[in-house]
């Protein structure tokens, strides 16, 4: 599994020219499933995603989380993050999860951050899986970490 993790001063996600998901202050991740990944895996990334501290404190350092500010997330499927462009010039997707898998984690993670930030809606916002997406975002820094689950030790 690959976030895609960019601390945003706000972001939105629009599908047919309708905005479906925005935020102010707060994380905007993209998420890429692999065709190993599990439920279990998700577990692992969701609890370092909302652990990281990536927000600035009273002096300037990154100690704080994304509780600690009280931020918003939006969460958007990209699995393009699993483009493998070794050989030629088309990518090859072939590492991605198949719809269905990668529709099922998508929807924990979101079920997920949801419940592990108070059950609100209003924090956890969403894009539509499978649909032809527009992204908007102020990256905030810019502040951009990608988490991959292949090298992450929790």
């Amino acid at each position: 599994m690959r976030f895609v993790i960019q601390r945003v001063s706000e972001a939105s996600v629009s599908v047919d020219q309708q905005i479906i998901g925005s935020i102010g202050k707060g994380v905007l991740v993209l998420i890429g499933v692999n065709h190993t990944d599990t439920r279990i895996v998700a577990d692992k990334m969701i609890k370092k995603l909302l652990g990281l501290r990536i927000f600035e404190d009273q002096n300037g350092k990154t100690n704080l989380s994304l509780r600690d500010v009280d931020g918003s997330l939006l969460l958007v499927s990209q699995f393009t993050l699993y483009a493998d462009c070794r050989k030629g010039n088309r990518p090859s997707f072939i590492n991605a999860g198949a719809p269905e898998l990668a529709e099922n984690l998508y929807q924990y993670i979101i079920n997920e951050c949801q419940h592990q930030l108070g059950n609100s809606s209003e924090k956890v916002r969403h894009g539509c899986f499978g649909a032809d997406m527009k992204v908007s975002l102020l990256n905030d820094g810019p502040f951009t970490i990608i988490l991959d689950s292949e090298t992450l030790s929790i």
